[in-house]
Formats: C-alpha cells, sequence, structure tokens
C-alpha cells in the first residue's frame, strides 16, 4: 500500500502475502458473530414470498438474530463453520490482499505513480483469483452458518464432513458452487475494498491531514467497508443463496437472483445489510489496522535479524 516513509524498509512480498492471510483470520475471529447473523438474514425467506417471508421471519435485525441464535442453538452456533471460516482466510486473503501491491507494480511496470485504473485491474485480479484458490472452503463455510445446530435437520457434522458430503453427494463440481457470482462478488469486493482503501489513505497522506499511523489506517478501513458493503450486497445475497441451495433448486447463479426478484422483490438483495456493514466495517478495522502493524513488525524482526552484531 502507500504511505511508507523513506527511511522505513518496504515490506517483501512474502511479508505481505503472510501478513495479510493472518491479519484476516484475527479479524475473523472477532467478527465472525456478525457473518453468521448476515448470512441467517440473507437466506431467510428464501422459499416464500415478501408477505409471508415478513409475517413468519425467525430473525429480524442484527441482535435480533444473534440473540436468536444463541437462546435457540446456544452461543457456539455464532461460531459455525468458523475452522473453514479461517481456512478460507488465510489462503484468500493472502492471495487477493497480500499480492494487490505485486498485480498493481505489474499493471503499472513498476510506476510508483498508480492510476485508478491499474488499482481496479489489480483488484479484480487478485480477487477473482483467490476465488480460484478458496472456493471449497467459502462454500463449507456459508453451509455451515446457514444450517441450525438444534434439531435433526443439521446437514453437516464437522468441516471434514462437509467436505466429503458435498463431493460425494453433489460431486466435485458441488465444491466449486457459486464459483461464477463468487468471481464476480470478490472482484466488486476487491475493486471496492482495497482500491478505496489505497485511495483514501493515499488522499489523506498527500493532503498531511493524517500521518501513517492508527488513526488513518482507521479512517480508511472505515471508509472502505461502507463503500464496499454498498457495492457488493446485491451479488453477495445472490452468491450465499446460490451456494447454500439444494442441489437442483437454481439453475445458475442468474436463475437464483431472477427467483428472488420474483419472490421477494428488489430490497431482497440488500437483505442483511446492517449486518454486512456491521460485519465489513468492523472487519476492514481489524484486518487493516492488523496488516499494517504485521507488515512492519515482520520487516523489523526481519532487519534485526540480519543486522550485523
Amino acid at each position: 500500500m502507500v504511505g511508507f516513509k523513506a527511511t522505513d524498509v518496504p515490506p517483501t512480498a512474502t511479508v505481505k502475502f503472510l501478513g495479510a492471510g493472518t491479519a484476516a483470520c484475527i479479524a475473523d475471529l472477532i467478527t465472525f458473530p456478525l457473518d453468521t447473523a448476515k448470512v441467517r438474514l440473507q437466506i431467510q425467506g428464501e422459499r416464500q414470498g415478501p408477505v409471508r417471508a415478513a409475517a413468519s421471519a425467525q430473525y429480524r435485525g442484527v441482535l435480533g438474530t444473534i440473540l436468536t441464535m444463541v437462546r435457540t442453538e446456544g452461543p457456539r452456533s455464532l461460531y459455525s463453520g468458523l475452522v473453514a471460516g479461517l481456512q478460507r482466510q488465510m489462503s484468500f486473503a493472502s492471495v487477493r490482499i497480500g499480492l494487490y501491491d505485486s498485480v498493481k507494480q505489474f499493471y503499472t511496470k513498476g510506476s510508483e505513480h498508480a492510476g485508478i485504473g491499474s488499482r481496479l485491474l489489480a483488484g479484480s485480479t487478485t480477487g477473482a483469483l483467490a476465488v480460484a484458490v478458496a472456493q471449497p472452503t467459502d462454500v463449507v463455510k456459508v453451509r455451515f452458518q446457514a444450517q441450525a445446530r438444534a434439531g435433526s435437520g443439521r446437514r453437516y457434522q464437522s468441516t471434514v464432513d462437509a467436505y466429503k458430503t458435498i463431493a460425494r453427494e453433489e460431486g466435485f463440481r458441488g465444491l466449486w458452487k457459486g464459483t461464477s457470482p463468487n468471481v464476480a462478488r470478490n472482484a466488486i469486493v476487491n475493486c471496492a475494498e482495497l482500491v478505496t482503501y489505497d485511495l483514501i489513505k493515499d488522499t489523506i497522506l498527500k493532503a498531511n491531514l493524517m500521518t501513517d499511523d492508527l488513526p488513518c489506517h482507521f479512517t480508511s478501513a472505515f471508509g472502505a467497508g461502507f463503500c464496499t458493503t454498498v457495492i457488493a450486497s446485491p451479488v453477495d445475497v445472490v452468491k450465499t443463496r446460490y451456494m447454500n441451495s439444494a442441489l437442483g433448486q437454481y439453475r445458475s447463479a442468474g436463475h437464483c437472483a431472477l427467483t428472488m426478484l420474483q419472490k421477494e422483490g428488489p430490497r431482497a438483495f440488500y437483505k442483511g445489510f446492517m449486518p454486512s456493514f456491521l460485519r465489513l466495517g468492523s472487519w476492514n478495522v481489524v484486518m487493516f489496522v492488523t496488516y499494517e502493524q504485521l507488515k512492519r513488525a515482520l520487516m523489523a524482526a526481519r532487519t534485526s535479524r540480519e543486522a550485523p552484531f
């Protein structure tokens, strides 16, 4: 990212790769209940029309969803799918965030002055590449978050069981279900998230409004989280519905989106918006602040190790 002082040693690609995955896992640990609440709200009412769905809604609002889950399924339900979520972040964030600067430099041919086009290309590229690497972990995470722990309706008993069951019942393609909407979503998310963070931080530093430290990172990350939620929410809802759907329920991601529009109306595409924003906003703040500090800490440790006695 931008903002390193001339006297600082810039982080290597390996440091960025490892730092991004680690920071994303830390952010997931803190914000996972909000992500689970978002998934429950997004899939609510998918087999009903808008009137019936509103009348029989089990979950109402972020806090209501969390309290209902704790009351009916226990506190552990808020972290259902966490193992797959951490697997996803370690492989997914390492690629989409950790490789962003390297890909951006590739598109700008090493120039320090990157235009908006180069940033958008870099964000789209790493976002799509990350999906190609981590899609099965995302499918398992969503399935776990969507299923209720109480009762006999649980589809999977463990993370390993989920991978095996999906592969056995739906074939290898089942683990890659929803790849198309997920590629679209993450190209959009990466552009909105990383490019917005990059631009806000760059603007703040060039205007000398803040120094390259925690307040600057916090402000940039919060702005990036809001922009990402507004832009990516419709694709995110379709992705969640499609990946969680039973075999044959939807012919394609486009059919899923059309069914939602017909049965529930356009507002369905912004279901779970508040938990999405709370989750993305807080996730971005934790992840980017941690990522920036991890990069500096890892480079400081490397420099001190290589320094002569």
